[in-house]
């Protein structure tokens, strides 16, 4: 089984573009309604994939997440400090820099522009990539 989680933006466009520039992520899919919003897009980094969409759609899942906060995803990357420079480069405000954490892992942490949070280490939880 696989996890994938969802994020839904105000600008997804917007957001798709500056994941892909910082982060590094590989639009795989992206998918608009007639009005231009981002029904369903997929961005992947490794094995790991996160699913994009725009807020303000119909539908049940867009109904419940209407109001959600910002989310926190965590990334695996092998090289944290490289990530990291390229995701200050980019203009994304860094929460944390680049630390070696007690548990092993090498970490940062950064918002996006509409305050979800992203987390890269090199820590993989469940022993795998």
């Amino acid at each position: 089984m696989s996890m994938y989680p969802t994020v839904l933006y105000d600008d997804a466009k917007a957001a798709i573009r500056r994941l892909k520039n910082a982060f590094g992520f590989t639009e795989v899919c992206g998918y608009e309604d007639e009005h231009g919003s981002v029904t369903h897009a997929e961005l992947s980094y490794g094995t790991g994939l996160v699913m994009i969409g725009s807020r303000g759609r119909e539908g049940v899942f867009a109904e419940a997440m209407a109001d959600s906060g910002p989310v926190g995803v965590y990334v695996v990357v092998g090289d944290v400090d490289a990530h990291h420079a390229r995701a200050a480069e980019q203009g994304m405000e860094i929460l944390m820099e680049p630390a070696d954490q007690d548990y092993g892992s090498r970490n940062y942490t950064a918002r996006d522009a509409e305050g979800n949070v992203w987390s890269f280490g090199t820590y993989a939880p469940g022993g795998g990539e």
